[in-house]
């Protein structure tokens, strides 16, 4: 995501780039928009497919409600990103102006409202998962997800607003602090509970205390934790940093990553809902319904696992 602008003061929110690079921008830039912008499309039809299919194709449970919004805030902000890395293509393009600083902002903290939320979501789900292999036996409400999710999208949309407000219409230093307390909530709460519970639930599994778990769902999630370390993580650093003027990689780099871990979520589902002893591949429906199934019917009571020997084995 780049800056043509020729507006004088610095952004805290953007880098800052020179007005004389507008015409003429190296083919490397031009390059990493292209690979950007064909990520975003492949990704929003893998996104679709997640929406039309847990949305309208197979029946509803605690887990697909998270997915469900996951795919969302995924969707939202590939077509964000596709969108920008077009326009910035047609701007070098043509060598003219045609994105204002103000429309730019806007953009970026879009994509930071639709970014943070996925963060929160995959925590949640993180925190959910350890905290039903732990505590097995605790009733789970019904249509707890779905409040959930509620307060979360609340949440995210209460942080954005208040980095919009300070950073669109007050001065530099505010939006720089609001900034920087966004960025320390999503590396330093978020992130690392995130990582903690997803290790706890892991050791959980392999220990084999929970032999009865839907084995397909975990490592979905665990596949997926560990893209968005190496690919989502890097934008909230590299964020974080440039508050501080902190010379780091190339942000187009930077917002490719983030590209590809908000892309590479449905074809995990599917690959892991597929894939069986002779990694035999299997209709996108039929691959999802493997992944999903809800965790509960298994997780609620061991004992009456115990009880029906002929009950399937995830």
């Amino acid at each position: 995501m780049e800056l043509n602008q020729t507006v004088p003061p610095p952004t805290p929110l953007l880098p800052e780039t020179d007005g004389d690079e507008l015409c003429g921008m190296e083919v490397t830039g031009m390059a990493i928009d292209g690979v950007t912008l064909l990520i975003c499309l492949c990704g929003l039809l893998g996104n679709g497919a997640v929406l039309w299919f847990l949305g309208v194709r197979i029946r509803r449970n605690p887990i697909t409600v998270y997915i469900l919004n996951l795919a969302v805030t995924d969707f939202i902000f590939l077509l964000l990103m596709g969108t920008s890395s077009l326009l910035y293509m047609i701007e070098n393009a043509s060598c003219s102006t045609v994105l204002s600083l103000r429309f730019l902002k806007a953009l970026f903290l879009l994509s930071l409202f639709s970014y943070n939320m996925g963060l929160y979501l995959l925590t949640t789900i993180s925190i959910e998962r350890c905290v039903s292999i732990l505590c097995a036996s605790i009733h789970r409400p019904r249509h707890l997800s779905a409040v959930v999710c509620v307060l979360l999208w609340a949440l995210s949309i209460a942080v954005i607003a208040t980095v919009t407000s300070l950073c669109l219409l007050h001065e530099h230093e505010h939006c720089r602090m609001a900034l920087i307390f966004m960025y320390v909530l999503n590396l330093f709460i978020f992130a690392p509970t995130m990582v903690i519970s997803s290790i706890i639930t892991f050791i959980k599994v392999l220990c084999g205390s929970q032999q009865h778990q839907p084995k397909r769902f975990y490592v979905a999630i665990f596949l997926t934790i560990l893209f968005y370390l190496i690919f989502g993580l890097p934008l909230s650093i590299w964020n974080f940093l440039q508050q501080f003027d902190y010379p780091v990689i190339s942000y187009q780099v930077v917002f490719l990553l983030a590209c590809i871990n908000s892309s590479i979520k449905p074809f995990i589902y599917f690959l892991v809902g597929s894939c069986r002893r002779h990694c035999s591949l299997v209709s996108l429906r039929v691959a999802f319904r493997r992944v999903f199934k809800e965790p509960e019917d298994n997780t609620a009571c061991s004992n009456a696992i115990r009880m029906d020997p002929l009950a399937p084995a995830s």
